[in-house]
């Protein structure tokens, strides 16, 4: 065997070893459910994959993503680049209890969409006019990011107490 095989044997099986750990750079997302869009006969299928999230700085609100996720052999070993095309829905399921301070465009979740540059990020903002919370979600790359996003908006509505006690999200930015 010569020495050059070998070399390119050990940097597919190292860019295999870095390109496992493909997920969220925060906490992981709660996979709900996955539904095959191709089909492919001896490597994985293309998929569509619903992911939940908190927010971790507002108690009460939970965002849904829906993201295409490539099969064949690229994907099977997590080589693959991940398209751009991501939708977005949150809502309110509790008292809303803001935590913290933020700022406007504060990222809630970040996940990675390919081996190198490219990560797709769920930020959040506040209309404080209209006391509702904005979440959007979009993809961007080192060279070349994408226009492609996703927005949802929460209003902060009563939930189980008297309307006086509702946050105002104006009151938490920075």
């Amino acid at each position: 065997m010569r020495y050059g095989t070998v070399f390119v044997c050990l940097g597919f099986v190292a860019s295999l070893m870095v390109a496992v750990p493909a997920r969220a750079e925060s906490d992981e997302p709660d996979l709900i459910f996955r539904k095959s869009t191709t089909f492919k006969l001896l490597t994985p299928n293309d998929k569509l994959a619903v992911y939940g999230v908190d927010d971790p700085a507002i108690d009460g609100v939970a965002c849904h993503y829906t993201a295409p996720e490539k099969g064949g052999l690229a994907g099977a070993f997590g080589l693959a680049e991940q398209t751009s095309d991501i939708s977005l829905a949150c809502r309110q399921y509790g008292p809303i209890k803001i935590k913290e301070k933020f700022e406007q465009g504060d990222v809630v979740f970040r996940e990675r969409r390919s081996l190198f540059f490219k990560k797709m990020q769920i930020v959040r903002g506040c209309d404080a006019k209209r006391n509702i919370l904005i979440y959007m979600v979009y993809t961007d790359k080192l060279v070349d990011g994408s226009p492609k996003n996703s927005t949802s908006s929460v209003p902060i509505q009563p939930w189980g107490v008297a309307s006086g006690d509702i946050q105002k999200c104006g009151d938490f930015l920075r």
